[in-house]
């Protein structure tokens, strides 16, 4: 996957018979990712906090793919109860799941607090993707060549996790707890393969980033003058469009060469733009003791278990 040989979505295998579930799938990176799958043939599950914007998607998917597998259902990753009530209806529904793409995510909106008490970027960001990912590890066990795809960004190599103040009661900037959110994503993402591979789980779990992607996260989640700087200027000058951003998490999740534990992003300068290549992870994201203490608190906060041996 050098330059000579940038992978595009055109090189994505056939899809057909696969089951994917693509959170925030109604805009942006998820949309994009879910037209590019049903294209290669995908049933796609669109999962969204607004479901008429879910319908709508389909209908703009459907458009131009008028034989698509699409379906949207209600999903509001900062509420646990939503989370566990979309994961009953799924084992009801579906016999197995073969890939999971834990996209959506908010960016920067003022402090808030989820249904349970929690900073709400931490709660939608990480806290609700691990939860849906516990949840549904049965049916992806039971999938065809089963993947969790993660999505951190670039901005997790400046962050850290404030174990101590995690709501923010004490300190809140809006970016700074996008970037701790995105971190959280990284350590959750290789600590879940760490425990898959030593349980010897047919699940990998693979790690994505767009580098830096025009979408609503910079429009609408965010607020005042940082707006105005991402979206108005940064978004024009600098951003790729979503088709290409998505190009890594869709690299991860379909690629036969993907590999377990791998964290794939753009191949452009400073992990911008570009065609998706294996990037690294920051050093802190790997740290045993980091990664540790995340998944204990992670159980702990979400009342949600993995079945899946400790480390050692």
């Amino acid at each position: 996957m050098t330059q000579r040989q940038r992978w595009t979505a055109e090189q994505i295998p056939d899809q057909t018979d696969r089951v994917f579930l693509v959170t925030g799938a109604n805009s942006g990176l998820g949309l994009a990712t879910a037209r590019a799958l049903a294209r290669r043939g995908g049933h796609v599950i669109l999962a969204v906090r607004d479901e008429e914007k879910g319908r709508r998607a389909i209908a703009d998917i459907t458009a131009g793919q008028p034989d698509a597998r699409l379906e949207a259902r209600h999903l509001d990753l900062s509420d646990l109860d939503s989370v566990r009530a979309f994961a009953d209806r799924l084992y009801v529904d579906l016999p197995r799941l073969d890939v999971l793409v834990n996209n959506a995510g908010v960016m920067a909106p003022p402090r808030s607090l989820s249904a349970q008490g929690h900073e709400l970027q931490f709660a939608c960001n990480h806290l609700g993707h691990f939860a849906l990912t516990g949840l549904l590890l049965d049916l992806l066990t039971a999938g065809h060549d089963p993947r969790v795809v993660t999505v951190s960004s670039v901005n997790h190599r400046k962050a850290s996790l404030r174990f101590d103040d995690l709501a923010g009661e004490r300190g809140y900037s809006p970016m700074g707890f996008y970037n701790q959110s995105k971190f959280a994503n990284a350590v959750f993402g290789h600590e879940l393969h760490l425990r898959l591979t030593r349980a010897g789980s047919p699940v990998r779990s693979l790690l994505a980033h767009p580098g830096y992607t025009a979408t609503n996260l910079q429009m609408k989640e965010t607020t005042g003058l940082l707006r105005f700087v991402l979206g108005r200027i940064g978004n024009p000058l600098l951003a790729q469009l979503p088709a290409r951003g998505a190009l890594p998490q869709l690299y991860a999740a379909t690629a036969p060469d993907a590999a377990g534990g791998g964290f794939y992003g753009p191949d452009g300068t400073a992990e911008l733009r570009g065609a998706p290549t294996r990037v690294a992870l920051a050093p802190a994201a790997a740290d045993r003791e980091t990664g540790r203490r995340l998944w204990e608190l992670s159980e702990r906060m979400t009342g949600v278990r993995f079945a899946l041996p400790a480390l050692a």
